[in-house]
């Protein structure tokens, strides 16, 4: 029966280094090939998706910036845009609270250029408050975000044409896990936006209607195949969505515990060919 597989990338089918493991990108052709549906279900904005499969060879259909974006090859298939009004109020908002973030649009992902001095003032003061705070940690958290493919760096926020660009999720960053927990608490409860994480250093922030679930659903029905067929592979908390609408959902060894209690199956870590094994398992026949 064929099947139509959700796969998230960071912390799941991303290897340390930004690239898909020789091991993944074998087990998802074999799942192709034996006529399953693959397809891509990120966090990551739709230019930087794009690239990181192409280098892997990998042809497949693709929801971007955590359901905001989905393509079947050049068929767009649906995008939820930010309201320019919201974008108007949270910007001056997130910048008068010394935020680091970025926002995600049809052109890429645009950043201020002392984003990264930004950051490292951050790990200075959390390396004041505790003695303890893991910096070689930190500091690879930092590094990760200036790898993406399709960043358009931008002196001041106020020089961008908010009206002109697409912009569909602000990406929040931050080693203060009460300064993001004060921000999800300003937001929480607002209609016209949604809120999720790909990490505990990580805020994302969207059109009201984005989630990975309403994605997979969305591309189930364009793709004909029925949502009790889908099968969700990831490892955080913006993976729920999708967990709980998919016929199985898989949580990678390294996902955090809430996760894999509300996932049907447990694979490996996504630095042991997870997603290989769990498609090797639960996807492959033979």
């Amino acid at each position: 029966m064929m099947k139509l597989v959700a796969i998230d990338l960071d912390g799941t089918l991303l290897s340390d280094d930004g690239t898909i493991s020789s091991a993944n990108v074998e087990a998802i052709h074999r799942a192709q090939e034996q006529g399953n549906m693959i397809t891509i279900c990120s966090g990551r904005s739709l230019h930087d998706t794009q690239e990181i499969l192409q280098r892997a060879g990998i042809t497949c259909p693709i929801i971007t910036g955590n359901g905001a974006i989905a393509y079947n090859g050049q068929e767009l298939l649906h995008k939820y845009i930010i309201p320019v009004q919201v974008i108007m109020e949270l910007i001056p908002m997130l910048e008068s609270e010394g935020y680091y973030f970025e926002l995600y649009t049809n052109q890429g992902i645009h950043l201020l250029n002392k984003g990264k001095a930004q950051l490292d003032e951050e790990i200075q003061r959390m390396i004041e408050k505790d003695a303890g705070f893991p910096v070689e940690w930190a500091k690879r958290e930092r590094d990760i975000q200036f790898e993406q493919y399709g960043l358009q760096y931008v002196n001041d926020y106020k020089n961008i044409d908010v009206a002109g660009l697409d912009i569909y999720k602000i990406f929040v960053l931050s080693f203060d896990r009460e300064k993001l927990d004060h921000l999800e608490s300003l937001l929480t409860g607002r209609t016209d936006l949604s809120i999720t994480s790909s990490g505990q250093t990580k805020l994302e922030i969207a059109q009201a209607e984005v989630s990975k679930g309403n994605a997979l659903t969305n591309m189930s029905k364009h793709l004909q195949i029925p949502i009790q067929d889908t099968v969700a592979i990831g490892d955080n908390l913006n993976d729920l969505s999708m967990f709980q609408v998919a016929g199985i959902s898989i949580a990678m060894g390294n996902a955090p515990e809430v996760v894999k209690q509300k996932s049907t199956y447990t694979t490996k870590r996504y630095n042991e060919d997870g997603v290989a094994h769990a498609l090797q398992s639960y996807v492959i026949n033979g």
